[in-house]
């Protein structure tokens, strides 16, 4: 090791250090200085009571399944439309031209109002036409809600990848005597889509967030039952265990994702 590896190694190991014992202030901080303000005892048996979270936790953890069907049937759905917007927005062909004008309304609606107005609109709106069951289902049209609001982001994302691409790349493709259609297939797309997989993934982990949004329309999923579980035991520790839950879930996932861009970065580098 010369000297510089050596000093480079040093600073690490100060930075790590000085990280560490900040991050150790602040929580015993928290620890210390909590429980000692006046309503602590209110807060600590209102939202964290042991036995109320062993109570709920299996229940919760029942209809956490849900949701995990729930994005489980909406994740391709949302790839797919996502793809097929971000393709019609970069039509260059004169005679799609509308296709590119319905991808940019499509992305400009679905991206400006909020999902849970989404939801509202359509879990409240379309089953008020008085369809047949299936087609009243909160599922359905939850999903829905969820996939149009979804793909206008995702489709922003494969846009940005596929508009990365230096112009080289399919000029050499053409050149080589593959079609458009080909040169976006085989060329384009591969490598577009390998460069927005991390921003993909943080989209996943928000998606899995805002499933519990259906509970609005009517399925019991956590959300739904954790406020059912406060009624009955007017107590918010129901909450509490739905965050765990969703903490569980999410936080290696943000996890990956990271790790999938430092990655990205590390190889562009």
């Amino acid at each position: 090791m010369n000297r510089r590896q050596a000093y480079e190694t040093a600073q690490r190991r100060r930075s790590l250090t000085v990280a560490g014992i900040s991050t150790a202030a602040v929580l015993a901080a928290i620890i210390l200085l909590v429980p000692l303000t006046p309503g602590w005892p209110q807060v600590r048996a209102s939202f964290f009571d042991g036995g109320v979270f062993a109570q709920t936790f299996p229940t919760l953890l029942r209809a956490f399944l849900i949701d995990v069907m729930i994005f489980a049937w909406s994740v391709p759905l949302i790839l797919t439309l996502g793809l097929a917007i971000a393709l019609a927005r970069g039509a260059r062909a004169p005679a799609l031209f509308p296709l590119r004008i319905f991808g940019a309304v499509y992305v400009d609606v679905f991206r400006g109002v909020p999902v849970v107005l989404t939801i509202y609109l359509i879990g409240f709106g379309v089953p008020g036409l008085g369809l047949p069951r299936p087609w009243n289902s909160p599922y359905i049209w939850g999903t829905v809600a969820l996939v149009l609001t979804y793909s206008a982001y995702i489709a922003e994302v494969l846009r940005s990848g596929i508009e990365s691409i230096h112009a080289s790349q399919r000029n050499a493709a053409i050149c080589l005597g593959l079609s458009e259609r080909d040169t976006m297939r085989y060329v384009i797309l591969p490598q577009a889509v390998r460069r927005v997989v991390p921003a993909n993934m943080n989209m996943l982990v928000a998606l899995q967030k805002d499933v519990a949004l259906l509970s609005f329309i009517g399925p019991v999923e956590i959300l739904r039952q954790a406020g059912i579980y406060k009624s009955l035991l007017a107590n918010f520790t129901p909450y509490v265990v739905a965050a765990v839950i969703f903490l569980i879930v999410t936080v290696p996932a943000t996890r990956y994702a990271d790790h999938l861009l430092n990655r990205d970065r590390d190889a562009r580098s």
